[in-house]
């Protein structure tokens, strides 16, 4: 994780982490066949908290590791669109 992410974006993770913890004593919960429900609703509330606090984080730049690909398949889409253009003619 870097440095210079922002609280917020830190704070998201700490409750997906908390919201896992509390899934893994629900599931532990219901193989001793005691299903507490209060753990699986805690456990969606803090991972929902969690979703919400990453989702504000701003995807990274794209690196342009498939430049080449992509150009490669956006030339053949045109080729092929335009051979079938020319059978219609």
């Amino acid at each position: 994780m870097d440095s210079e992410d922002p609280l917020i974006y830190r704070v998201g993770i700490f409750f997906y982490v908390i919201g896992g913890g509390a899934f893994i004593l629900f599931v532990t919960s219901d193989l001793a066949e005691q299903a507490d429900f209060d753990f699986l609703f805690v456990a969606l509330l803090m991972i929902g908290i969690g979703w919400m606090f990453r989702r504000s984080k701003k995807p990274p730049p794209s690196a342009g590791r498939f430049a080449w690909l992509n150009k490669q398949r956006e030339e053949r889409r045109k080729k092929k669109q335009g051979n079938q253009e020319a059978k219609k003619k």
